[in-house]
């Protein structure tokens, strides 16, 4: 008999989900080619891509970690990367729209950070943005909504780390070419540095699936894992392959192609539309084809990032699990729920579901095993230091 962690690793194969990246490394202990940094990866995971301009290093990871932490980085120095991205949260923040810098409100929720480092596209819906060093750009210098505040108040901001001594030996450590090395690039190449080593695969799903330990799952998380990956529920064609996330990039993977998808969250126009400024690709390609097409998230850690959807609309994992069973129509999200028609532009894939009362446990029981312990406390650790 075929173990069941197994089946669903061949199943997952079979369907172009995942399992074409495993022959990228040879051990899980391996080194970036141009700096010799050390990779420590779970089994299965291979390799994040590091641009050349930008090669890892220990050092470097260090000098983005304290940066991380760091309020001086924003323009009051009220807020730091963490504020937003929690490590007790998987680097969410708990809120349904994240706040910035004199209590700005922005839109959209702060998304996880776990695994960022593998992400075909950054943020929420934006194609075109798919660089770690870019996206640190965007809440540094964001003005609508103001997230970190530092546009216009650059050179005050960098000021802070020259007058700092350790700061000052930190940078001219990590970047000796340059003669001033603290500057805005600097910063940015730092803190993406830093974000690609938050890598999280030690959940009790992990030691199942891949580790051989066939108790490390309970019976109803096991029950929930063959619906998560039925074809009647389909959970994993979005949410797909060892991130839970869809489309990924590595070290040699090549072009990938970015998904986005309309979830019929909303329908406010006949036609799929969504509220402004959340239209999704839409907001950047005009295209009413792009409406409401948002990035699949990470599930990895996902007990841990509520609430959920760009607009943190969905309170729990049963109302999302309650979403996706009616078809991205649930009438039980919110105070106010919107009744979506059956003619909304949602993504053919969210097309409904039956479950049972028992099921519906089991799959989110199954989605809670998908916590990543280890991850969350190496990750407090790292912040306290």
């Amino acid at each position: 008999m075929v173990r069941a962690g197994t089946a669903i690793a061949v199943a997952l194969a079979f369907l172009g989900a995942a399992c074409t990246y495993e022959n990228q490394q040879s051990d899980r202990a391996d080194h970036d080619r141009t700096s010799g940094y050390v990779w420590q990866l779970p089994e299965g995971f291979p390799t994040p891509r590091v641009p050349p301009d930008n090669p890892i290093t220990p050092e470097k990871v260090e000098l983005g970690r304290r940066l991380f932490h760091d309020t001086r980085l924003s323009g009051d120095g009220t807020v730091s990367c963490a504020s937003c991205h929690r490590p007790e949260l998987a680097y969410t923040d708990g809120r349904g729209r994240a706040v910035g810098a004199r209590e700005s409100i922005h839109p959209r929720s702060a998304m996880s950070l776990t695994n960022v480092a593998y992400n075909a596209t950054l943020g929420w819906d934006d194609p075109a943005l798919t660089r770690l060093e870019d996206q640190a750009l965007v809440p540094l210098l964001n003005t609508k909504p103001l997230e970190m505040g530092v546009a216009g108040r650059e050179d005050e901001v960098l000021a802070r780390f020259k007058k700092d001594r350790r700061y000052r030996r930190l940078f001219l450590r990590v970047f000796t070419n340059d003669k001033n090395p603290v500057t805005l690039r600097n910063v940015t190449h730092a803190l993406a540095s830093f974000e690609r080593t938050l890598i999280s695969g030690n959940s009790p799903y992990d030691h199942w699936a891949y580790g051989g330990q066939t108790d490390a799952l309970n019976a109803d998380e096991r029950a929930g894992a063959r619906l998560f990956f039925s074809r009647r529920l389909s959970c994993f064609r979005c949410h797909a392959g060892f991130n839970f996330s869809g489309p990924v990039v590595y070290e040699d993977s090549g072009m990938t192609e970015a998904q986005f998808h309309n979830t019929g969250l909303y329908d406010e126009d006949g036609r799929g539309g969504y509220p402004e400024p959340n239209t999704g690709v839409h907001r950047h390609s005009g295209r009413q084809e792009d409406m409401g097409k948002f990035r699949a998230p990470t599930l990895r850690n996902v007990a841990l990032t509520a609430p959920y959807m760009h607009d943190g609309s969905v309170s729990s994992l049963e109302a999302a699990v309650d979403h996706y069973a009616a078809g991205g129509r649930a009438r039980s999200i919110g105070a106010n729920p919107l009744n979506i028609g059956s003619d909304s532009a949602a993504d053919p894939l969210v097309s409904g579901f039956e479950l049972t009362s028992q099921e519906r446990r089991q799959l989110v029981a199954f989605l809670r095993a998908l916590t990543d312990e280890t991850f969350v406390r190496k990750s407090l650790q790292q912040a306290s230091r």
